[in-house]
């Protein structure tokens, strides 16, 4: 299986010894050793990736390297964090996915109205199985902890994944924003009830003040 480790913090260093890793297309900066390279489409295998890619528009291209060495992958300067799955599903915003164990499974899931935040669909990257993926933050990631005891209300410009069995709903009302004066419309938040964990980046999306 690959090996993923980080080179500083915005560098992502994968060693293969005859396996592959399925990567953001253009994100690898530098290589050593023999790789070979093939273009793969985001949104899912099969015919639902493809269905599902059309209903969202996503064109997100993603690559495959396979081979003996070292590639080193960065995007954007921006902050890399390495989750390792055992068996469970890893959803994350489909910008913020850089790399994964090629034996992981990718796909989509709808989940729910938030179409007015700029970069966020009606759908979300998972990832499932077992092997290692890298997620990216713009700044370094925060992982929250949500409890039975404690759910988790998220901004929707700073959430970039979660894991575990945790319960996705949309608050409408008041926001941390609409408190500052910022937004016109109907403010929103991402609620998470349940175990497992949250990944929140400190700088948010470019998003319409949080609003529907």
């Amino acid at each position: 299986m690959a090996q993923f480790r980080l080179q500083g913090s915005k560098v992502l260093a994968v060693d293969l010894t005859g396996d592959a890793v399925k990567a953001k297309n253009g994100s690898m900066v530098a290589y050593d050793g023999q790789m070979a390279f093939k273009k793969m489409t985001g949104g899912g295998e099969g015919l639902r990736g493809m269905v599902t890619r059309r209903l969202t528009g996503e064109q997100m291209t993603v690559m495959e390297v396979q081979g003996h060495g070292t590639c080193f992958f960065a995007d954007r300067a921006s902050e890399i964090n390495l989750v390792s799955l055992h068996g469970e599903k890893l959803y994350v915003e489909s910008s913020n996915l850089l790399c994964t164990d090629a034996g992981l499974r990718t796909g989509t899931t709808f989940t729910g109205l938030r179409g007015g935040a700029t970069g966020n669909g009606l759908f979300t990257t998972t990832v499932e199985g077992t092997g290692q993926a890298a997620i990216m933050s713009d700044g370094p990631a925060v992982v929250l902890r949500v409890s039975g005891q404690y759910p988790l209300s998220v901004d929707p410009g700073a959430y970039i994944a979660h894991t575990g069995d945790l319960r996705q709903s949309f608050q409408s009302g008041v926001t941390f924003r609409t408190l500052i004066g910022e937004g016109s419309g109907e403010a929103f938040q991402i609620r998470f009830e349940g175990e497992g964990l949250v990944y929140v980046q400190p700088s948010e999306r470019n998003t319409v003040g949080g609003d529907i």
